[in-house]
């Protein structure tokens, strides 16, 4: 049987469902372990979420993870998070993104190498040096993994340092897990369609102040809204929603809770509000990006249904 080690892994559960001429009827549901408790576990699957009657399971066990996204998926979620997070200043290198924010943030002033850059390696990370360098900014280069792998192994030759790493999470939007009712009195959650000066100051705290080019970042997409909870008149939850990637992709960013606000489900609410939204637009998937060493951040996105699509790191140019 399965052990509380096993939540966040896939298994597989053989269930009896039933009894014919003496005999039980099976049925196997394969997904990701999301909670067990001593009645029931739980798995995210690609059909949905479900719960298993611990009395009706008959085998359960953990199997290999699913096989790696192939490359035109990696490539394509990563090109739609570029959409949900546009840099103001950009350049083509061949296929690769060349990308500036006046330095808010790794993800708007790093290279994204995905395709062609029409040129040896080399000579485009050479190319890609002389940018930032002309802006007078580091060098950073935002590698997915494994897509970028190569690009990795020649950022290592030279030296470049690596950021923390960063899972790209993904559910399908008909598997996210509806919310406990809300209690009597629970503030809502508005959504608009631009941040309110509340919201920025949240913010400016998270990411260490809010240039103009920040702002283009975050208003500079055609479906994008804002999430808001107020409480006793003072803005304590928020986060961003757009839905890019052709209309299948609902980004999520900027979720947080302020620290007096937190362990009340509000980063669930908010999430919850920004996916009704985005299905509402048309999009069928989510995705996110979460460092990899924020356990508390992973450990709720799991009990949404998000698994690890792939990772990126974001690489560092050496000091000239």
């Amino acid at each position: 049987m399965l052990r509380q080690q096993d939540v966040g892994h896939r298994i597989v559960v053989r269930r009896i469902v039933g009894i014919r001429e003496g005999r039980p009827l099976f049925s196997d549901a394969l997904g990701e372990l999301v909670e067990l408790s001593e009645t029931h576990l739980t798995l995210a699957t690609a059909q949905g979420r479900i719960e298993v009657p611990v009395a009706e399971v008959h085998r359960a066990k953990r199997v290999p993870p699913a096989r790696r996204p192939t490359a035109a998926a990696v490539a394509a979620l990563e090109l739609a998070a570029d959409e949900a997070w546009p840099a103001p200043t950009r350049a083509r290198l061949g296929d690769w993104l060349l990308r500036s924010a006046d330095g808010w943030t790794g993800r708007a002033n790093s290279a994204l190498p995905v395709g062609d850059p029409d040129r040896p390696l080399p000579a485009a990370l050479d190319a890609v040096e002389r940018w930032y360098a002309d802006l007078g900014q580091p060098a950073l280069v935002n590698t997915p993994l494994p897509l970028a792998a190569p690009v990795g192994a020649e950022l290592d030759a030279r030296g470049w340092t690596s950021r923390p790493t960063v899972l790209v999470q993904t559910v399908p939007l008909a598997a996210m897990p509806p919310g406990a009712p809300e209690p009597a009195g629970s503030p809502p959650v508005g959504l608009a369609t631009a941040p309110s000066e509340d919201w920025l100051a949240i913010a400016a705290g998270r990411k260490g102040g809010l240039p103009d080019a920040a702002r283009h970042v975050l208003t500079a997409v055609d479906q994008v809204r804002f999430a808001e909870v107020y409480a006793d008149g003072r803005l304590v939850a928020v986060g961003r929603g757009t839905v890019t990637g052709a209309g299948r992709w609902l980004g999520l960013s900027l979720i947080e809770v302020l620290p007096e606000a937190r362990r009340q489900g509000l980063a669930g609410r908010v999430i919850r509000a920004l996916a009704g939204w985005g299905a509402a637009a048309g999009a069928t998937d989510a995705f996110l990006q979460v460092e990899q060493r924020n356990t508390g951040a992973v450990a709720l996105y799991r009990t949404l249904g998000f698994t690890t699509h792939h990772t990126y790191l974001t690489r560092v140019a050496p000091p000239a």
